[in-house]
């Protein structure tokens, strides 16, 4: 479960710095989405980035809930 965190925190750190990046070529007029400038010609596998960024939020999500009320219940 440690290995599945840790790519799932890996990924999600890298969809929030794309989405960070996008944001800011928005506001200075430029395209600055690194997944589609690395992955853009192949959109499926573009979009196959994207479906995993999400789903390793929901693991994230769901897995340090778990790990919160597990360490509240143990009085950490």
């Amino acid at each position: 479960m440690k290995a599945l965190n840790l790519i799932a925190y890996i990924l999600v750190i890298i969809g929030g710095l794309n989405w960070g990046l996008t944001a800011l070529g928005y506001f200075v007029g430029g395209d600055w989405n690194v997944v589609k400038l690395i992955l853009g010609s192949v959109p499926a596998i573009e979009n196959i980035v994207y479906l995993l960024v999400g789903l390793s939020a929901i693991v994230l999500l769901f897995t340090n809930k778990q790990e919160s009320s597990t360490s509240a219940a143990q009085g950490i």
